[in-house]
């Protein structure tokens, strides 16, 4: 499945399991439109069989392309409403179980006049007109149902090189050449497996192949075989594959018992060297299978294996990855020139020298197929709605796939190179924006009405008049405002005020280190909000608003010097997970309703006080409470349930 088709069948895929939820329905029966969402439900699943073969046809039929396009639009939309009616049933729910205090009060108010108030009733008739127009499209392009995906497999690899076309990859091999010449003696480990760890098109596969090809090696193992393994990890197969290659013979066996005897006596009591490339695999059971032929040789046998997956490397070897850098800029040029002059220099096309440094080097389609890869992911995602457990999944399936790096000027902070950069803003579409100082001069022309996730670069004292363009995006997810170190740069209440009553879709928002004194009550009409960064602000209070924020996971209040009280209802954030009040020296007291918040995985700091705040011995309550917390002004607990 390629990236368009699985980020929007991952949509798709979470409305149809939304949908069927028995406490969303028990509350649209209350309300009378459970048969319309149910009729949703089933075109939405017609829909969902034919994605695979609209995403085949869509590069040669540009109305299946825009078919797809309206259908990503339509499922933004339609995941909007959908979470808004969980919103409602989970409110209704809570009103019901705690009584009437005035946040409560207010959200009865939401629910009696919810249809007309909130506008449902002409959000159901306009998505359920476009969606029945999609459904007529989808027949009149004559889309298929469950067909197989397109595949792009990568061309085999072989051992051979040609080492005139190779640039800047002579110290790699030498690393690598001197792990392989160090071992052979009898303290060295039966089998060693050296993996070689980068991002698609870095040189793995070339690095690989010097080593296997350089004389100094020659006399030192034998046999000696390359095997191309590539995404499909088939045990069999590999198998029959590696004994081929050493034995340098034909198998006919079928049997997996007898090509794994076979290939234990072909490498008995020798020295070997194998090289796997290209391994997806991250089972550790299958490595454990293949690898007990390869036990039966000399001391000092090798496998070096070339993966995009720190993960591979660490199931498949105790030897630490060698990471595969990028080229330098020179040798990158090099190699370019190499490809597309036969020459080591652009001498003779200085015209094209720019074009050539805006290039690098080209890095084929066929090696982003890790990121097709996001489709599992995103199945995955579905059985956890916790934004920080699934970000860490992407997070760390895109880390261990090479999409971006670890910096090496500030561990804190990972890199991207260009490449991807323009690959991840070319799949993010229209959908992303990324304001920065190229776009501050040519707002708000150039902004999509489509836009679901913005970062946008302030200036010192940031004036009202920049954000007249939330006026054309008021369907946002994201709103981040990158972390800056001045401290003068600031958000005025107007500002505040005109970002929030535009943005009643926003999911994130991040206001870290700006001069905030005052967040507008307005915030509390954000239903669908799960982060709210607030760190190093000014603040000195949160309004009582905030609590109504039913859907918020996280909550970042760390180093909030001034904050001097938290909202006293905390107890209505029900699915608040991250409470991040570190570096609050003027909070002296916590609500009780915090003890309530039985899904809350961090409190970073808890605060015995004189008054009737939360007591000590409540933490009992928060059994989910991971890292650490700093427990302070003990001086007024007698006992953990009692004061002073």
């Amino acid at each position: 499945m390629a990236i368009v088709e699985a980020f929007v069948g991952a949509i798709v895929d979470g409305l149809v399991e939304k949908l069927a939820s028995g406490e969303l329905l028990k509350f649209l029966r209350r309300v009378g439109i459970d048969a319309q969402l149910k009729g949703w439900r089933t075109t939405l699943l017609m829909i969902q069989a034919v994605l695979t073969d609209a995403e085949n046809k869509q590069t040669a039929n540009n109305a299946v392309k825009l078919w797809l396009n309206d259908l990503e639009d339509l499922a933004y939309d339609l995941e909007d409403l959908v979470d808004e009616l969980n919103t409602e049933a989970s409110q209704r729910k809570l009103r019901e179980s705690k009584g009437s205090t005035s946040i409560i009060k207010r959200m009865k108010f939401c629910y009696d006049d919810f249809l007309s108030d909130r506008g449902i009733a002409s959000k159901l008739k306009e998505i359920s007109g476009r969606l029945e127009d999609l459904k007529e499209q989808k027949n009149m392009l004559n889309l298929v149902e469950n067909v197989r995906g397109r595949s792009y497999e990568r061309s085999p690899t072989s051992s051979l090189v040609v080492e005139s076309e190779v640039y800047g990859r002579e110290e790699d091999r030498e690393k690598i050449l001197d792990i392989l010449l160090g071992g052979g003696s009898n303290n060295s480990p039966i089998l060693s497996v050296i993996p070689i760890v980068g991002m698609g098109g870095v040189g793995k596969t070339t690095l690989a192949q010097l080593v296997y090809n350089d004389e100094r090696l020659k006399g030192r193992f034998n046999p000696k075989g390359w095997v191309c393994v590539s995404d499909e990890f088939d045990v069999v197969k590999v198998t029959k594959n590696i004994l081929e290659a050493v034995s340098g013979e034909k198998c006919d066996y079928e049997n997996f018992d007898k090509l794994q005897v076979k290939l234990k006596e072909t490498l008995s009591k020798k020295k070997f060297l194998v090289v796997l490339d290209d391994i997806w695999n991250e089972n550790y059971g299958n490595w454990d299978i293949l690898r007990r032929p390869f036990l039966a040789g000399k001391p000092g046998s090798t496998i070096i294996i070339t993966t995009r997956q720190e993960g591979v490397a660490k199931i498949m070897s105790q030897f630490p990855a060698y990471h595969l850098s990028l080229l330098s800029e020179s040798d990158a040029l090099s190699l370019l020139a190499q490809h597309a002059f036969g020459t080591k220099t652009f001498d003779g096309h200085s015209d094209l020298i720019e074009i050539g440094k805006s290039i690098d080097y080209e890095v084929e389609k066929s090696d982003l197929v890790y990121l097709w890869r996001a489709e599992g992911l995103l199945q995955e995602s579905k059985k956890d709605t916790s934004i920080e457990e699934v970000g860490s999944q992407y997070f760390d399936e895109l880390r261990d796939g090479s999409f971006f790096q670890q910096s090496s000027v500030n561990a804190s902070c990972f890199v991207m190179h260009d490449l991807f950069n323009d690959l991840a803003m070319s799949v993010a579409g229209d959908k992303c924006l990324r304001m920065d100082d190229e776009l501050k001069e040519s707002l708000p022309g150039k902004i999509s009405v489509k836009v679901r996730h913005l970062s946008f670069n302030c200036s010192p004292y940031e004036t009202y008049p920049r954000f007249n363009f939330l006026d054309e995006v008021q369907k946002l997810r994201t709103f981040l405002l990158p972390t800056v170190e001045s401290s003068f740069y600031s958000l005025s209440r107007r500002i505040l005020l005109h970002l929030l009553s535009n943005s009643y879709c926003l999911r994130v928002l991040s206001l870290n280190d700006y001069e905030i004194y005052e967040l507008p009550d307005s915030i509390g009409d954000l239903r669908h909000l799960r982060y709210l960064g607030l760190a190093r602000t000014k603040l000195k209070c949160l309004p009582e608003s905030v609590c109504a924020l039913i859907n918020l996971q996280v909550l970042i209040l760390r180093g909030c010097s001034d904050l001097t009280k938290l909202p006293t209802s905390m107890e209505n954030l029900i699915h608040l997970r991250h409470l991040d009040i570190s570096g609050t020296d003027q909070l002296h007291e916590m609500p009780q309703g915090i003890a309530e918040l039985r899904s809350l995985r961090t409190l970073t700091k808890m605060t015995a006080s004189e008054n009737n705040g939360m007591r000590l011995k409540e933490l009992g309550n928060l059994s989910f409470l991971q890292g650490e917390i700093s427990i302070e002004e003990l001086q007024y607990v007698v006992s953990p349930g009692h004061r002073r």
